[in-house]
C-alpha cells in the first residue's frame, strides 16, 4: 500500500509552494490521494495507480457542496493552480463496487460474476458486489428519515452502497487534465462541480460497456470549461452536462462551455444534456466529434422536477456511425412514466429552447430525430441545417414548436420521413429523401398547425402528406 507515500510527497510539495509530484513507472496499489493546490500530479507513461479493493480503506469525508461522500480514489476540494498530467493509468478498481445488470450482459459473464462471491437482489436480475452494496441506500433512507443528526460514523454501514467518483474535484479554479487514462471507475470516472478554468485536453476513458452508471465526463455546475481531443467507451453517457444548484440563482449554474475534436465509441449518449438541468445550462459549443457505436448520439434529457433552462447551444460537425437508437434525441419524460396531462410550469420544468444543429452526418441509427416535449413547455426553437441521418425512422416530434430544418436529408427505411403530433410552426426547407418513400409527412394533435414546406420535392400532395385527428389541410403552407 502506498497512501501513506502518496500523503507525504503532496503534503511535502505543498508545504514548499508547489511543484510536481512525479509517479514512475511501476503499479501503485493505494487508497484515495487527496491533491492539494499549486501541484502537478504526474502519472508517467508505465504507471499505473491500482486503488484498493478493501472499502476499509475509504473514509467518509465531507464535501464542501454539502453533504458526506466516500473518499473518492483522486480527490481534491476548493483548490487553485492543480493539474493531472501523464499518460499513465488510474484505475479505480470499480468492480468491487459496482453492481451489475444481468440484462447488460451476456450468460457466461452473468455467472463469472455470480461465482465471484457477492449477493443478487430477490429476482436475480442485479448483482451486487456485497449485502452492504445492495442494502446500503434503503437503510440510508430509513436513517434520514428518522431525523437523526447524522454523522460520518453512521454512514460507515453504507459504504459500499455510497460509490465514489474515481476523479472528484469540487470548487477549483484554474485546473488542467492531461492525457491522462482513466478506467474501471466505480460510478463516473472525471466529475469536475462548481469548478472554473478546466482544461481536459488528450485524456482517455475506459469504461466497460456493462459499468452501471460508468460515465466519462461529467461537467457539473461549471463555466469556462474545455474540453478536447479526448476519447471515451463509458458504461453510461459520455460527455455530460450536469447543472443542480446555482452558486449564483441570477445565472445558469453550467455556461460557457466549449467540446471538440473527442470521439465517443459505446456510451449512452455522446453529448448529453441532463437529467439534472435545473441550475440551467447557457453557451455551449460542441464540435468536431465522431460517435460510434453510441446508444445515442446528441442526448438532451430533462424530466418534470428536474428541468431547467437549456438553450444557446451550438453543434456543428458531427460524424456518427452504428447509432444504437436515435442520432438526435430530446426527452423531457427521463425515468418518468409518460403523463401528457398539462400541468402548471414552474422552475423544475424543463426548457430546451435555443438549440442550433449544422453539419452532422449519421450512417445508421433506428431513429433519426425525436423530440418529447411536454403539453405545458414543448420543445422549442431548433435549428438543424445542412445535415445527413439515414435511419431505421425518419424525424418525430410531439409537443413541439418553432423547428427549422433547411438543407437537411433524411433517409429512413420506411415512411413517413415527418411524424409531428402536437406541433406548430415547422419549416421544412431543402428537404431530400428517398424517392421510394411515398409518404412524405404525417400529422395529427389538435394544436399541429404553421407547417411551412419549401423547395421540397412533394410530386402529390394528397397521397404523400397525411392529416389526422380531423385537421385541416389549411395548416400546411406549401411552396
Amino acid at each position: 500500500m502506498n497512501t501513506k507515500a502518496f500523503k507525504n510527497a503532496i503534503e511535502a510539495c505543498s508545504k514548499a509552494g508547489g511543484g510536481q509530484i512525479l509517479v514512475p513507472p511501476g503499479l501503485w496499489l493505494t487508497g484515495p490521494i487527496e491533491l492539494q493546490s499549486n501541484i502537478d500530479f504526474h502519472v508517467e507513461r508505465g504507471a499505473l495507480i491500482l486503488f484498493s479493493p478493501d472499502h476499509n480503506n475509504y473514509p467518509i469525508i465531507k464535501r464542501p457542496a454539502g453533504g458526506y461522500v466516500v473518499a473518492p480514489p483522486v480527490y481534491g476540494f476548493n483548490l487553485e493552480n492543480m493539474a493531472i498530467t501523464g499518460s499513465g493509468l488510474i484505475d479505480g478498481n470499480g468492480t468491487t463496487w459496482r453492481p451489475l445488470k444481468r440484462s447488460k450482459v451476456n450468460e457466461s459473464l452473468w455467472r463469472k460474476f455470480v461465482n465471484s462471491g457477492g449477493v443478487t437482489n430477490s429476482n436475480n436480475s442485479i448483482w451486487y458486489p456485497s449485502k452492504a452494496a445492495r442494502d446500503g441506500m434503503e437503510e440510508f433512507a430509513k436513517l434520514r428519515k428518522s431525523g437523526k443528526e447524522i454523522t460520518p460514523e453512521d454512514l460507515l454501514p453504507f459504504r459500499d452502497a455510497m460509490r465514489p467518483r474515481l476523479v472528484l474535484l469540487i470548487n477549483c479554479k484554474k485546473i488542467f487534465i492531461s492525457d491522462i487514462t482513466l478506467e474501471n471507475s466505480p460510478t463516473f470516472a472525471l466529475n469536475p462541480i462548481y469548478c472554473e478554468d478546466l482544461v481536459i485536453r488528450n485524456i482517455k476513458v475506459n469504461n466497460e460497456y456493462w459499468a452501471q452508471n460508468g460515465d466519462a465526463i461529467d461537467i457539473g455546475m461549471s463555466k469556462k470549461v474545455l474540453v478536447y481531443n479526448c476519447t471515451i467507451t463509458a458504461g453510461d453517457d459520455g460527455i455530460c452536462m450536469k447543472s443542480g444548484h446555482s452558486i449564483n440563482p441570477s445565472e445558469p449554474a453550467l455556461q460557457n462551455i466549449v467540446i471538440t475534436d473527442c470521439v465517443v465509441y459505446h456510451a449512452h449518449g455522446g453529448f448529453v444534456t441532463g437529467s439534472e438541468t435545473y441550475g440551467g445550462m447557457h453557451n455551449i459549443f460542441v464540435n468536431n466529434c465522431d460517435f460510434v457505436g453510441t446508444d445515442i448520439g446528441l442526448r438532451f434529457k430533462s424530466a418534470r422536477n428536474r428541468g431547467g433552462p437549456v438553450d444557446n447551444i451550438f453543434i456543428k460537425n458531427i460524424y456518427m456511425k452504428d447509432i444504437v437508437h436515435d442520432a438526435v434525441l430530446f426527452n423531457t419524460y427521463y425515468e418518468n412514466s409518460k403523463n401528457n396531462e398539462k400541468v402548471p410550469v414552474n422552475d423544475r420544468t424543463p426548457v430546451f429552447k435555443n438549440i442550433f444543429i449544422d453539419s452532422i452526418f449519421c450512417d445508421g441509427a433506428r431513429q433519426a430525430v425525436s423530440a418529447d416535449g411536454l403539453p405545458e413547455m414543448p420543445i422549442q426553437n431548433i435549428n438543424i441545417t445542412n445535415s445527413y441521418i439515414s435511419a431505421d425512422k425518419g424525424f418525430e416530434s410531439k409537443y413541439a414548436k418553432g423547428f427549422k430544418l433547411t438543407d437537411v436529408e433524411i433517409v429512413p427505411k420506411t415512411g413517413p420521413v415527418f411524424n409531428l403530433d402536437e406541433s406548430s410552426d415547422f419549416n421544412l426547407n431543402k428537404i431530400l429523401y428517398p424517392k421510394k418513400i411515398t409518404d412524405f409527412l404525417s400529422v395529427a394533435g389538435k394544436d399541429s398547425k404553421s407547417i411551412s414546406i419549401k423547395n421540397t420535392n412533394i410530386t402529390d400532395f394528397e397521397k404523400q402528406i397525411k392529416f389526422l385527428d380531423g385537421l385541416d389541410k389549411s395548416i400546411i403552407m406549401l411552396k
